[in-house]
């Protein structure tokens, strides 16, 4: 069985840093970066997972200039989950983040990568990062620790039809290991927050709002009435330490 991972600097990006946002902001981490994505989301910063040459979806960057949309071939690496395993076992930590790209689209890899881990050693935790929109299978729901559920929402540029699932909804609501963060580029988007948090019963207390922002200064703009309304409605507030710390760069 292999995984399809995203390619940088010629190797599977596979990284030892600290938790930028969420739950776990600030813990130490071994992040494991999958590639293909379900979704499009325009300020997206990690589109060298899915925004492929000729492809029709728009990006924040497209203004940019020198930005184009990426090669697949040159960002894509598959490999054998034994070998996968080989590289996080050879990093200082044991707190391992399954992101992306959307993880979900490759749950019996992932479940058989986390399986081989545990195998090896304990004390392995396992967090995954979603967009939310995929319901986990049995399998990988038993094995996975936490999920890091990143809802999207108007501002994603992403139709509704795509971006909401009831059903994967329902089920991270009522998940124990779920927690939902919000990305919010505007504080208008509070009120479709508060709708998702209605229709699908999302406790306060398991709810993170997030300023959109891939620059300090934007994210720094940002957090003072992300702030206020976190404090307003009794939710969490995630910052972006990763942003805050080495801006834009991959693989940190």
């Amino acid at each position: 069985m292999q995984l399809t991972l995203a390619r940088l600097n010629e190797q599977p990006e596979i990284f030892y840093s600290i938790q930028g946002e969420g739950k776990s902001l600030g813990v130490p981490s071994v992040f494991v970066r999958t590639s293909l994505c379900n979704l499009h989301c325009i300020w997206c910063d990690t589109d060298y997972t899915w925004n492929w040459k000729n492809t029709r979806f728009p990006h924040a960057n497209d203004a940019t200039p020198g930005y184009r949309k990426f090669e697949k071939k040159d960002w894509i690496v598959k490999i054998d989950i034994e070998a996968v395993a080989d590289l996080v076992a050879d990093q200082p930590c044991k707190n391992i983040i399954l992101t992306g790209g959307e993880p979900l689209l490759q749950q019996p890899a992932l479940a058989a990568l986390m399986r081989a881990l545990r195998a090896r050693a304990t004390g392995y935790f396992f967090e995954t990062e979603t967009n939310g929109t995929m319901v986990p299978s049995a399998e990988f729901d038993a094995d996975i620790d936490q999920y890091n559920v990143s809802p999207k929402l108007e501002n994603s540029n992403n139709s509704r039809k795509l971006r909401e699932k009831p059903a994967a909804y329902h089920f991270f609501a009522q998940s124990s290991k779920a927690n939902f963060k919000f990305v919010v580029a505007e504080p208008q988007d509070l009120d479709e927050v508060l709708e998702l948090i209605e229709r699908y019963q999302i406790p306060a207390d398991k709810v993170y709002l997030m300023p959109e922002a891939s620059t300090a200064p934007v994210l720094q703009q940002k957090r003072q009435w992300v702030v206020d309304i976190c404090k307003n409605h009794g939710f969490r507030y995630s910052d972006r330490l990763h942003v805050q710390i080495w801006g834009g760069k991959k693989g940190v």
